[in-house]
């Protein structure tokens, strides 16, 4: 880890020096981070729409589908970023929900700074655990890195919040985004969940059988935790008489926004009275067990289970086709189960984690 740190921060500082020599004032690491981005791009490594990414020597393979849903325009977005930061062990995914009038801009928005300011704060992050000295590295690798990356997120979650706030041309008081992402870093991947998105690991258990696991939590009104939080900021939970079922987040003497989630990105209106976009990070080893893992809006999750979503992706032949299936099952699925519904935007990333380069 150190040796990568030493590299990374080589080839990021160097960057930043570039940039530096071209403009003056701060912001260099994160400009450095998106000279990155623009590089990565160029190189078909970045993938923001429906397709796969497949490249030579990774074990990665990704397949992503999106499709609007009966609402309007499809507020769903998804990135694929092999190479992370130009290290050939990393990859960055993302899943993006957006609500509401402006929802489409704000999922964009976020989809397309919430990489780069991560990349950022990591580096940051990586050099300041450097000078610590009481951090020794090399001692205990796996608990460190989930501190660096864990407090990287949180940084990068808050940062990215603000600058929506304080965006010119992107209105946020009624409108927001989830954002489900994962770093996979070597044979750890670190999941950073805000909203109710969900990832569902497809593991080998004991005995031969694939089963899901799921990796998320569904940050819904109503859970304990996310209900006290939101009543003691004097926010109200409840559902509507035509609604059973579906809690949503009120104003204290309005009937207004009536969001389905409890954490998200934007929303300003609702920010003082509970809703927050803090993400819950967590970390897992991939063995040889683990196969893939998917990430799914709630457009997925509402009609499909975890088992399901996970024998439809492992019973498709063509692992790129993988994403376009697991959708097209839930749009079906939408048809016979939620027939006097609207159906919502629909959107699926399948990330492999054994996959052999095509040819």
């Amino acid at each position: 880890m150190v040796e990568t740190m030493r590299q990374f921060s080589s080839m990021f500082n160097g960057l930043a020096r570039s940039i530096r020599g071209k403009n003056s004032g701060n912001g260099d690491g994160r400009e450095a981070a998106e000279a990155m981005a623009k590089d990565a791009k160029k190189n078909d490594l970045i993938l923001r729409s429906s397709g796969s990414v497949n490249v030579d020597g990774s074990n990665n393979l990704a397949s992503v589908f999106s499709k609007r849903g009966r609402k309007g325009v499809n507020q769903d977005c998804a990135i694929v970023w092999e190479e992370f930061g130009c290290q050939a062990d990393m990859l960055f995914c993302g899943i993006f929900d957006g609500h509401g009038p402006w929802g489409h801009f704000v999922a964009k928005k976020v989809r397309e700074s919430m990489p780069s300011s991560l990349l950022c704060n990591w580096q940051e992050t990586l050099a300041q655990a450097s000078l610590d000295r009481e951090i020794d590295l090399e001692s205990d690798k796996k608990h460190q890195r989930f501190h660096i990356w864990k407090h990287s997120y949180l940084r990068t979650c808050a940062a990215v919040d603000h600058e929506l706030e304080q965006h010119r041309k992107i209105d946020s008081f009624y409108s927001g985004t989830t954002a489900l992402t994962i770093v996979r870093q070597g044979d750890l991947i670190y999941v950073a969940n805000i909203g109710d998105s969900r990832a569902v690991l497809a593991t080998i258990s004991d005995d031969g059988n694939l089963v899901p696991l799921q990796l998320t939590v569904d940050f819904k009104p109503n859970l304990p935790q996310e209900a006290e939080r939101i009543v003691q900021r004097k926010g109200r939970v409840f559902c509507l008489h035509d609604e059973p079922g579906v809690h949503r987040v009120w104003l204290p003497d309005e009937e207004s926004p009536g969001l389905a989630m409890s954490r998200a990105f934007g929303d300003y209106c609702i920010k003082d009275y509970g809703l927050i976009s803090v993400p819950e990070v967590t970390q897992r080893h991939i063995t040889s067990r683990d196969q893939f893992v998917v990430l799914a809006t709630d457009g997925v999750w509402d009609v499909v289970s975890n088992q399901e979503a996970v024998q439809i992706v492992s019973l498709t032949p063509d692992k790129q086709k993988a994403a376009k299936r697991l959708v097209e099952y839930a749009v079906r699925a939408w048809k016979k189960k939620r027939k006097d519904i609207a159906m919502d935007d629909i959107s699926a990333i399948c990330l492999f984690f054994h996959s052999s380069p095509l040819s």
